[in-house]
């Protein structure tokens, strides 16, 4: 099951959090957690989800608002890519502080590409893929099963995240799309961390790619 929640970020923008639960044993994870935690607490218990884990696509602080809450509660690891720490622990970096907020994790586990498997039930599976560009510490989280891919912020319906931030790169990014994202099956669905979803086919076909 995969069940999107639009969140409101510092009332200035909208940011989708994502469950994703195995129907069988209603455990999961939670992907890019940016804001209102007793929302999201509040679906996991209507729900009867088990978190285990929670998931970053990157480091910014529209998707790790509600990290600190969540973790608190569900007492679950944090997990994002290498290069995490960058953005985790540096409220410039992450972007908070000039939202007069400063958001710090001091505890997150930092994961390299392979497979990430469900304690519940290890058929359920996620691919890590590496995803530098918008970010260092840019991530995706495929699923062959269902589909479906969670690339945060490294590419929307018609267009690709901005590379003007800290550690962002143009080039690393435009490559993760051309050798990462497009190399995925046709049919899967791009899950974005903003916006409408859209499929690997559909973002294949744009010109400026």
């Amino acid at each position: 099951m995969i069940l999107p929640v639009e969140v409101d970020i510092f009332d200035v923008m909208q940011e989708n959090v994502y469950f994703y639960v195995d129907d069988e044993t209603r455990h999961g994870f939670i992907i890019d957690p940016g804001a209102q935690a007793d929302e999201l607490l509040n679906i996991a218990e209507r729900e009867r989800f088990t978190i285990e884990k929670i998931l970053l696509t990157h480091g910014h602080y529209d998707h790790i608002g509600a990290v600190n809450e969540l973790q608190a509660a569900l007492n679950v690891p944090v997990c994002m890519g290498r290069g995490g720490d960058f953005y985790a622990r540096d409220s410039v970096n992450n972007g908070s502080i000039f939202f007069e907020r400063e958001i710090i994790l001091n505890d997150v586990t930092i994961l390299d590409e392979g497979e990430l498997t469900l304690d519940a039930n290890p058929n359920f599976k996620l691919e890590v893929i590496a995803a530098p560009g918008h970010t260092l510490d840019g991530t995706i989280y495929y699923s062959a099963k269902d589909s479906a891919a969670f690339v945060g912020d490294t590419i929307f319906y018609g267009g690709h995240g901005r590379t003007d931030l800290a550690g962002g790169s143009e080039r690393d990014l435009l490559a993760t799309i051309k050798n990462k994202v497009f190399a995925l099956p046709d049919y899967t669905k791009l899950l974005c961390g903003h916006g409408h979803y859209t499929t690997v086919a559909v973002e294949k076909s744009r010109p400026w790619y």
